[in-house]
């Protein structure tokens, strides 16, 4: 029986992804390969600057935004955020961290074998995370993407080759074109039963852990109507 495909998009510097990613790790855990996780990055701060500016504007800015995160991070056990996050680190953009994820996965794909866990683009994006909220680190900084290869045993300088020759990225411009081809409205965003459910935003384990169960015990019969 093929394994059911689950299309997961998020942005990194997305607290509801920060705290959402226990929930995707649990599902790898309890289905193993019954489940195929597809990773993608979608744009949800693509500038900071304006992003938070504007829409936190009338609302203390990045200190208003930055206690509206610590604010959502309450609610989750074991969701750790540092004092600096948004207030002093504001990392300029996601886009910077996701090119790093990409030139990774292109390595990883020169390779072979390998669990979910084991794999360095996971391995990397949850560093990342991390980094940022746990330890207020600027992740769009090249030196703290350095300093995370050399963590999980990634040679900086082959990610760097991926970057200079645009490959990298344009396997994120893919990401992102692809999240706008499917209407991706939010971070993080799962995408079940070939694009007829979507699941965005604080979704809670159960749901997804109760939606995904039924697919599997439907799998190999006609659960959808192309009419």
């Amino acid at each position: 029986m093929p394994a059911l495909k689950i299309v997961h998009f998020s942005d990194v510097l997305c607290v509801w992804a920060y705290v959402g990613q226990v929930s995707l790790f649990k599902l790898v855990e309890k289905f193993g390969d019954r489940i195929e996780v597809e990773e993608h990055f979608c744009s949800v701060f693509p500038d900071t600057d304006a992003k938070i500016n504007k829409a936190w504007q009338d609302r203390g800015g990045f200190s208003g935004y930055a206690n509206h995160v610590k604010m959502i991070a309450k609610g989750f056990d074991g969701a750790i955020i540092h004092d600096d996050v948004w207030s002093r680190v504001r990392p300029k953009s996601s886009a910077s961290p996701h090119l790093f994820i990409k030139a990774i996965e292109l390595l990883e794909h020169e390779a072979t074998g390998g669990t979910f866990f084991s794999r360095p683009s996971i391995r990397a994006a949850r560093e990342l995370r991390t980094a940022f909220f746990a330890e207020g680190q600027d992740i769009s900084d090249w030196m703290v993407q350095r300093a995370i290869g050399k963590k999980i045993g990634v040679d900086f300088e082959e990610v760097l080759k991926k970057i200079e020759t645009g490959e990298a990225i344009a396997k994120l411009a893919s990401d992102y074109e692809l999240g706008q081809s499917l209407r991706v409205q939010g971070s993080p965003t799962y995408i079940l039963n070939e694009g007829r459910q979507i699941l965005y935003g604080n979704i809670s384990y159960s749901i997804l852990d109760a939606n995904i169960s039924e697919l599997l015990a439907e799998n190999g019969h006609e659960i959808g109507s192309n009419c």
